[in-house]
């Protein structure tokens, strides 16, 4: 069985966890295997049909007042109990920024290796992969022997396309959970804009440092307002405290994959 681990945010998959049950159809399909899926931290009912839409058979549900928020070591606690319990084959999980992290949080718990970011993978006694590796600019071929392979596939490796749209089942998995796992403290919650998110945006409006000033920004707010498009930005911009980190876009930060890209003020 592949179990894929899939990331969710306001009730609804995110797109990086469709692409990673698409990725995961085709893997689970080399390998002979069952298409699975785990949600933490929810039992939404639409989350578990949204699911069987893109082809898992089982999605299994861990819930705990502990996973009310986010956390990797949580995440981690509970991903390596149901590779000890559910006896997975293979796990998945998108290479979002929170996927490569709770993963990578389970792999140490399991004294396992690890492969993020991949965008090709072909199981067998030693399995071989592609990844994405430098931000995108580089592609690696790597391999791995182990009991229960670890990976990620990398960010747009493949389309979200739904599968056979079945009704998959659910079940309750129980995890036993400590409070020493809630490292993290919630300081405050932001409420996302409506739209296109910025990994998602068909157009980004990209801004660096010679946009002079956070109010120079207006005017890429309202260009990529016309355009059905986000506004990114560079590390530098962050930096000086123009833009909040969630909008830097490169190698150390969110991946994009527009159709169309539009740069201000940025050298490089």
């Amino acid at each position: 069985m592949l179990l894929v681990i899939l990331e969710h945010e306001n009730g609804q998959l995110v797109e990086a966890a469709r692409e990673a049950l698409t990725f995961g159809r085709v893997l689970a399909e080399k390998m002979g295997e069952d298409l699975e899926a785990a949600l933490i931290g929810s039992d939404d009912d639409d989350l578990v049909e949204a699911a069987g839409q893109y082809g898992a058979e089982t999605v299994h549900m861990a819930t705990h007042d502990l996973l009310t928020d986010y956390g990797p070591d949580a995440y981690g606690s509970v991903i390596a109990q149901m590779v000890e319990s559910l006896d997975p084959d293979a796990v998945l999980s998108c290479g979002s920024d929170r996927g490569n992290e709770f993963m990578a949080n389970a792999a140490a718990r399991l004294d396992a290796p690890f492969v993020a970011n991949c965008t090709d993978a072909n199981p067998g006694d030693t399995w071989e992969m592609t990844r994405v590796q430098w931000g995108g600019s580089l592609l690696e071929d790597a391999t791995l022997t182990a009991d229960v392979p670890l990976l990620t596939c990398g960010l747009h490796a493949v389309a979200a396309e739904i599968g056979d749209e079945e009704d998959a089942d659910a079940e309750e998995f129980d995890v036993d959970l400590d409070e020493a796992v809630t490292i993290t403290m919630v300081k405050d919650r932001v409420v996302q804009e409506a739209g296109v998110t910025l990994p998602t945006a068909p157009v980004v409006v990209g801004g660096g440092r010679g946009v002079g000033s956070e109010d120079g920004f207006g005017q890429l707010e309202e260009l990529a307002a016309l355009l059905g498009g986000r506004v990114g930005c560079s590390r530098a911009v962050t930096n000086l405290g123009w833009r909040p980190h969630a909008d830097q876009v490169g190698q150390t930060g969110t991946r994009i994959a527009p159709e169309i890209y539009i740069a201000s003020g940025i050298s490089g």
